[in-house]
């Protein structure tokens, strides 16, 4: 039987043994320091053991992470004042370095960019802003990722979530679409006009060249007022018969005086 310093002593091992046993996840890496140096190549997934109090070690993640931007107050190029948030997308590529190289990587990204999403907008006009929305997006995430790429994170994507527009803007919006849809519907008229007037002239040349079809055309409009049973018909006169008229009563008028 083993006496009880010795039992001590093999307990003591045993709990010092489990607590160096590390479990890690697939998508964890462990950065150790030894005796404050770092280890060239993180260890896991899996089980790796720790020799304390000679290590020490930080667990970093390997999934992709998403990062909200708080609200950006932002004057565009035309001097419209606008407040802009976006959310990043990024992952570690590199425990080692994203221990190392910077204390705290997130805070620093999103620090960074605050910043770059406030330079870049500012640099593009309202319109652009929200009809390139796509470009602006592939420049900041190419800006960002240049910055964190030393760090060991690569940022994935950056997308503009929303940009809140001050209410004057908003109506100055809506009367700016009121009047771009005024404008199309004058023009669609006007050309509706144009090819009516069109038809109207070669259907008068059509009729002037078989002076026939005129009279044809008067009979079938009387046809058209009969079906609906009416009372009353106009018969119109043509045109030349008013015009000899008129020039009849010219030459009456024009003779009563010499007659007195």
């Amino acid at each position: 039987m083993f006496s009880i310093p010795v039992l001590v002593f093999i307990a003591i091992v045993i709990l010092y043994l489990l607590n160096c046993i590390k479990i890690l996840r697939e998508y964890e890496r462990a950065v150790i320091f030894r005796l404050g140096r770092a280890l060239p190549q993180p260890k896991g997934p899996g089980i790796i053991f720790i020799l304390r109090p000679l290590d020490q070690y930080v667990r970093v993640s390997l999934r992709q992470e998403v990062m909200e931007v708080p609200p950006q107050d932002v004057i565009t190029k035309d001097n419209v004042t606008i407040k802009v948030n976006a959310v990043i997308t990024m992952r570690v590529i590199d425990p080692a370095k994203a221990v190392i190289e910077v204390s705290n990587y997130v805070y620093q990204t999103s620090q960074f960019a605050q910043t770059t999403l406030r330079s870049v907008l500012g640099e593009v006009e309202l319109d652009g802003l929200l009809s390139h929305r796509d470009v602006l997006n592939q420049r900041i995430q190419s800006i960002i990722d240049l910055r964190t790429e030393p760090w060991g994170v690569k940022v994935v994507s950056v997308e503009v979530k929303q940009v809140d527009l001050p209410d004057s803007m908003l109506r100055a919006m809506a009367k700016q679409a009121e009047a771009e849809r005024e404008k199309r519907s004058k023009i669609i008229n006007a050309e509706g006009e144009f090819a009516a007037a069109q038809r109207l002239v070669e259907a008068a040349d059509l009729l002037a060249a078989q002076p026939m079809t005129l009279q044809l055309k008067y009979l079938q409009t009387l046809i058209d007022i009969g079906v609906e049973k009416n009372t009353t018909i106009v018969f119109p006169l043509p045109m030349e018969l008013v015009s000899l008229l008129g020039k009849a009563a010219t030459a009456q008028a024009g003779a009563q005086p010499e007659a007195k």
